[in-house]
């Protein structure tokens, strides 16, 4: 073979070889560190199960502290199973008209070993801690009287059909593409990890649960006046709150579901919103009540992490520090008002941190959405004008509308079929016994009418 030439296209294709090898290998690399990314991500979301679990304990009573923790494990529990039967599809599937999605149900054609399969199983399960999220919401704003069977009624309802329908009108096309897509996402709708399609539609839920089953006995006096109920473990509601901060840096960047270089950005936005939230929340209730309330500036930290789930990936951090500051002063107002003038009772402020807050950090983004982080196309102080605003607003009603109307439905139909709030002399003994048979601190459980 020595002195014979080799054709051009022949040596073109045996230098470029290695570099086609290396590109494939490069591919997988991303494909696998994608997956990496994203599941860590997933796990730490879930890890927010037990700083839910902690904030909602803390801020109630304790002879109903085993009932909150119940209803948390009832939450990831029956929701997953109930998210991959039925959810997942309804979100994510093929789209049916913009408004639902008619396949992917049971993951149903998806194998266990092919990499399309291993992100589509990596991708179900990040969504599947979100979908608890919602749920896990509705449970601190009714807390204390509700019926622990119409609860778990109402988790299937909110995880398996309320939660995947308003999900696919906005983040339906991450799993199929544009096949897949939901009508907010055709008018450009912007969510990045979930102030409206988790928080908000789990707060709006929650409002509508508070309005069915009514307050709770003392809350509110013969004239009317609203009475504090204080939580029992307060150091325990803010081990929760630190638990959800650490958990939130899976919700926010682990949104991307790709390793890259944003996630700094958005990990930064998402803090530095949170430590306004915090700062925000305490100095209102400073000025209002004269002292620094320390369950508001737990609440105010939430706000914070909850106002920038929408914007974390399209706003400046000095603009992150802006809708954090609001979010906190926005949170304490909103709690005051639905306490006192609406005369609804939130045991754990469910509505205003995530319902409230949720639709504030969604608005944000028209407008403080940077040019240069979307495609050159800013907010209304950005010189962008009211396009990305307008859409916001539409999204924020429509998912408002879908979210507190269903949530309605559903805590009605629990009393119908059976009923959804205890009788007065079991809440007055505590949920832990009247609904699970035993006492979370045995020995310590002092029995009154408060």
């Amino acid at each position: 073979m020595a002195g014979r030439k080799i054709p051009a296209l022949a040596l073109l294709m045996l230098l470029a070889a290695p570099s086609a090898a290396f590109a494939g290998e490069e591919y997988l690399t991303q494909a696998h560190g994608n997956i990496l990314w994203t599941l860590i991500a997933a796990i730490l979301v879930m890890f927010m199960q037990a700083g839910f679990a902690c904030v909602e304990t803390g801020f109630t009573r304790a002879k109903s502290a085993g009932n909150i923790l119940m209803k948390n494990f009832v939450d990831f529990a029956a929701g997953s199973i109930i998210f991959f039967l039925f959810g997942f599809g309804l979100m994510f599937g093929l789209d049916a008209g913009g408004f639902i999605g008619t396949s992917g149900f049971s993951l149903a054609g998806t194998g266990l070993t092919d990499p399309d399969s291993q992100w589509t199983i990596t991708f179900w399960f990040f969504q599947s801690v979100f979908a608890a999220t919602a749920a896990t919401i509705v449970s601190g704003g009714i807390a204390e009287r509700t019926k622990f069977s119409s609860y778990l009624l109402v988790t299937v309802l909110v995880t398996g059909l309320i939660y995947p329908i308003s999900g696919h009108w906005a983040w339906g096309s991450l799993w199929l593409g544009d096949s897949g897509a939901g009508w907010l996402e055709g008018l450009g709708f912007m969510d990045f990890a979930g102030s409206t399609v988790v928080h908000s539609v789990g707060g709006w839920v929650a409002l509508a649960g508070a309005i069915v089953l009514g307050p709770r006995i003392g809350k509110y006096a013969a004239d009317g006046k609203a009475k504090a109920i204080p939580g029992h473990n307060i150091p325990l509601a803010a081990l929760g709150v630190f638990i959800l901060w650490f958990g939130w840096f899976g919700f926010n960047p682990g949104s991307t579901t790709t390793a890259d270089g944003s996630i700094g950005l958005i990990a930064m936005t998402t803090s530095l919103s949170a430590c306004a939230g915090t700062l925000g929340a305490m100095f209102t209730s400073w000025f209002r009540y004269g002292k620094p309330d320390i369950s508001m500036t737990c609440n105010g930290a939430l706000a914070g992490l909850v106002g920038i789930t929408a914007p974390c990936a399209t706003v400046s951090p000095a603009a992150s520090i802006i809708i954090g500051i609001i979010a906190g002063v926005l949170v304490v107002l909103s709690i005051d008002f639905i306490d006192k003038v609406l005369k609804i009772d939130d045991p754990v402020g469910a509505v205003s941190v995530h319902g409230v807050c949720g639709a504030w950090g969604t608005i944000a983004c028209g407008l403080f959405t940077s040019p240069e982080l979307n495609d050159g196309v800013g907010g209304l102080f950005y010189g962008g004008g009211f396009g990305i605003l307008t859409t916001q607003i539409i999204g924020v009603v429509a998912c408002f509308v879908w979210a507190f109307g269903a949530g309605l439905i559903a805590f009605n139909i629990a009393k119908a079929i059976m009923g959804i709030r205890v009788t007065a002399e079991e809440e007055m003994k505590g949920l832990d016994i009247s609904e699970h048979g035993s006492e979370s601190y045995n020995g310590f459980q002092i029995f009154s009418n408060e």
